[in-house]
C-alpha cells in the first residue's frame, strides 16, 4: 500500500525454463524472441525490463533453487533438497525427521540394471495413482519401523516419504540422470552413521518397491499394449521440510499460488503461500492456461470476488482462502520448459503464444477490477532459468524480467477497450504433432514498436531486455524490483 492508502497488487507470472538461445533457423532469435507475442510487447512497453540470473551469474539451476532465491530465501542457506517440495505438493503431510524423494516412474532392464527411460510416460495420469496405491504403505522387511508414503504428482512423477528414527536428508539419489545407464546405489553423503543408516533404507526401499512394480498387473497389460513399462521409482533430491520465515514476514505481501506442478506447489507450501485450486490446469502441455488466469485474478479481485477454494496437504478438502484478498498472484507455467527438455523448438514458439494469449486474459480481468475497486495492478513475466532446446536440460544464461502497471499496458495496447475485448474462452496450449508441423516465421512487426512508459524496451525478449533501465541483476534482487514498482503504483493514484 503507497502513501495514498491506496493498494497496489500485482500478478508474477513465472515461465519454467523461459531462456534460451539464438537459433539459426529462427534467424538466430530465441524462441521467446520468434513468437507472435503483441501482449508481452505490450508489458515491455510499458514497463521496465531487464536480464536477469535466478540465482547468480554462470549458474545452471533447478527450478526449486531458483524459485527459493526468487521468493527472497537464499537457496545456499534454506535449500535442503527437492524431494521433499514435490511431496507436499503431490499432498504428504511431512514432519520434522521425515525424508522425502522427487520420484520418477522409470524402466528398468532387469537384467542388465540399466535405466533404459527415466521417465516410463509423460503421460500418466492414469496408471500414476495406480501404482501409487500400490506403492503406498509397503513394509521394508528389515525396517518394519518405518513407513512409506506414495502419492502420484504429475506426469511420471510421484512423491515418496519415509517416516522413522535416525533418518537425514544427506544420501545421494539413485537417479544415473541419463538414460542408458546404470542403476545408481543410494550412498551417505557424510560420515554420519544417521547418513550411512539412511542409504541403507533406502536402497532397501529401492529395491522392493521394483519388486512391486515387477509383478503388478498393470505392467503387464503396458506390456501387451506395447507401451514402456514402469519397472522402477527413482529416488532422487533426498530432502527434509525446511523450516524458514513465511513469504508474508518477509515482503508484507499476503501471497498465493497456482502451480499444478506439485514440487512448485509443495515449494509455496514451505514458504506460508497459499496454492489455489484451478480445475483444468495439469502441469503439462494439456493445461488450462485460461483457468490459471482466472484463478489468480480472482483471488487478487478479493474482496469484490468470494475467496478461491485453497489447498491442504494431506487432506482431500479445500480450504476457503482469504475473504480479503491476495496481494502477490504466482502464476506458475511449466510447459514452456517440458519443449525444451523435448528439443521441441517449434512446439516453444507456439506455447510462448499461448503464454501471450493468457496474458491478455489476465490484463482484461485485473482491468475490470481495477474499475470496479480502485486497487492498482501490476503484471510482472520472468522465468526461473533457461532451458535451450538446442541442449535439451537447464542452462546457465539470464532470462527476460519485465513488469508494468496495468495503466501503462492500457496505453501500450492503445486504450482499455482494446484491453476489455480479449477474448475469454479458454484453451489449451497447442498440440506437439501441429506445432511440429507448423511453419514458423519470426515475428518482426513489432520491432518498431515505441515505449509508452518505464524505460526505452518496447519488446518482450532476451535481447530487447538486456537494454532495460534494471541491467543484469541476481534474483535476490527480485522481490525488492517488485515491492518497489507496487509502491509506485500504489502512490500514483
Amino acid at each position: 500500500m503507497g502513501e495514498s492508502g491506496v493498494k497496489s497488487r500485482v500478478a508474477f507470472i513465472l515461465v519454467d525454463g523461459l531462456g534460451d538461445v539464438g537459433i539459426p533457423s529462427l534467424g538466430f532469435k530465441s524462441p521467446v524472441e520468434a513468437a507472435k507475442t503483441p501482449n508481452l510487447d505490450a508489458l515491455a512497453s510499458g514497463g521496465i525490463s531487464g536480464l536477469m540470473d535466478p540465482v547468480e551469474p554462470g549458474l545452471g539451476c533447478g527450478s526449486d533453487t531458483a524459485h527459493l532465491s526468487l521468493l527472497g530465501y537464499n537457496p545456499r542457506i534454506y535449500y535442503r533438497g527437492r524431494g521433499a517440495f514435490e511431496s507436499l505438493g503431490a499432498g504428504l503431510a511431512m514432519v520434522p525427521g521425515d525424508i522425502a524423494f522427487k520420484s520418477n516412474f522409470a524402466t528398468i532392464d532387469e537384467e542388465t540394471g540399466v535405466v533404459t527411460s527415466r521417465r516410463a510416460d509423460r503421460h500418466f495420469e492414469e496408471a500414476g495413482p495406480i501404482l501409487c496405491a500400490a506403492l503406498n504403505g509397503l513394509k521394508l522387511p528389515s525396517y518394519p519401523e518405518y513407513k512409506v508414503s506414495v502419492r502420484y504428482a504429475t506426469e511420471h512423477r510421484c512423491g515418496v516419504v519415509v517416516s522413522g528414527p535416525g533418518l537425514c536428508g544427506n544420501i545421494s539419489g539413485s537417479d544415473p540422470l541419463k538414460d542408458h545407464r546404470l542403476l545408481l546405489k543410494v550412498k551417505p553423503l557424510d560420515d554420519t552413521k544417521e547418513a550411512a543408516h539412511t542409504a541403507n533404507v533406502v536402497n532397501e526401499l529401492s529395491d522392493v518397491i521394483r519388486g512391486i512394480l515387477r509383478n503388478h498387473p498393470l505392467n503387464a497389460e503396458r506390456l501387451k499394449q506395447g507401451k514402456a513399462i514402469a519397472n522402477l521409482v527413482l529416488l532422487r533430491g533426498c530432502g527434509i521440510r525446511i523450516d524458514v520465515p513465511n513469504f508474508m514476514d518477509i515482503h508484507g505481501l499476503r501471497p498465493c499460488m497456482v502451480a499444478p506442478t506439485k514440487i512448485i506447489a509443495g515449494l509455496g507450501l514451505s514458504l506460508g503461500i497459499d496454492i489455489l485450486d484451478a480445475p483444468g490446469t495439469t502441469g503439462d502441455y494439456r493445461t488450462l492456461l485460461t483457468n490459471k488466469a482466472v484463478a489468480i485474478a480472482k483471488a487478487l479481485a478479493a474482496p469484490l470476488a468470494p475467496p478461491p477454494n485453497v489447498f491442504v496437504p494431506g487432506e482431500e478438502e479445500t480450504k476457503p482462502g482469504h475473504a480479503d484478498g491476495y496481494d502477490f498472484g504466482f502464476l506458475h507455467v511449466k510447459a514452456i520448459d517440458d519443449c525444451g527438455h523435448d528439443k521441441a523448438m517449434k512446439l516453444k514458439v507456439k506455447a510462448f503464444e499461448s503464454v501471450d494469449r493468457m496474458v491478455s486474459q489476465l490484463a482484461r480481468l485485473l482491468l475490470q477490477a481495477q474499475k470496479e475497486s480502485g486497487i492498482q495492478y501490476s503484471i510482472c513475466i520472468t522465468g526461473d532459468h533457461s532451458t535451450p532446446v538446442e541442449y535439451g536440460d537447464h542452462s546457465y544464461e539470464p532470462v527476460p524480467f519485465t513488469i508494468c502497471h496495468v495503466n501503462d499496458l492500457v496505453k501500450a495496447k492503445g486504450g482499455e477497450d482494446v484491453v476489455l475485448a480479449a477474448d475469454l474462452a479458454p484453451f489449451n496450449l497447442p498440440n506437439a504433432a501441429d506445432a511440429a508441423r507448423a511453419e514458423i516465421v519470426p515475428y518482426e512487426s513489432s520491432v518498431n514498436a515505441k515505449a509508452v512508459a518505464g524505460d526505452s524496451v518496447a519488446t518482450f525478449g532476451e535481447i530487447a531486455a538486456a537494454r532495460g533501465c534494471l541491467g543484469r541483476f541476481t534474483g535476490s534482487e527480485m522481490m525488492g524490483v517488485i515491492k518497489h514498482y507496487m509502491a509506485i503504483n500504489a502512490a500514483s493514484v
